[in-house]
């Protein structure tokens, strides 16, 4: 895992700006670069599954809020910048909406796991969600066919409070999206 020696030789938002347009996703996680290849098929198929569950629940339900996807940089710190899969910014938040990114915590953030992103997703993305405020994160596993939700807490805890299974019978639902359920089956079917 890269490591700076020295808190002020930390990559900004700045540098950021300046990496090139090299179709892989850039990101910076307490100023340190990370880089990681385009996503491979099953992780699109997932993604593109989610967001069509949410965006089809959003149509009926516009003043909960928007739903965005990678690439779209969101902004935690002038030193953290990431591009997670999946975003949802509720609408009392809408003022973290900017033309280049979002600015701040969306209320829920989306990773689907990668052989290559597995470690960073779980460990230090996931520190950074709850430190910069997500209010729920949801990390999809291709592998083990499941998906685990971690919720802010109203004591200010971020903990995993489920893992759903695609043999499960439990829906997917979220006081972040009140009203949505999905099934973790046709998920991963």
């Amino acid at each position: 895992m890269p490591t700076t020696s020295h808190r002020d030789a930390r990559l900004t938002y700045e540098d950021f700006l300046r990496f090139p347009d090299d179709g892989m996703r850039h990101e910076l996680i307490d100023g340190v670069h990370y880089v990681t290849p385009c996503p491979v098929l099953r992780h699109q198929q997932l993604l593109g599954r989610l967001h069509l569950a949410i965006g089809t629940f959003l149509e009926g339900h516009p003043e909960i809020g928007q739903a965005f996807l990678s690439p779209l940089d969101t902004v935690f710190s002038p030193w953290d910048v990431v591009e997670p899969d999946l975003m949802f910014v509720a609408a009392d938040q809408l003022d973290i909406l900017t033309e280049p990114n979002i600015q701040g915590a969306p209320a829920l953030v989306v990773e689907i796991l990668s052989p290559s992103t597995r470690k960073r997703d779980l460990g230090i993305k996931r520190e950074l969600f709850d430190r910069g405020g997500v209010r729920e994160y949801w990390v999809v596993d291709p592998k083990a066919r499941n998906l685990t939700v971690y919720r802010r807490m109203p004591d200010g805890s971020f903990p995993n409070v489920a893992q759903l299974d695609a043999d499960g019978d439990v829906p997917l639902t979220s006081p972040v999206l009140p009203g949505f359920a999905l099934s973790i089956a046709k998920l991963f079917a």
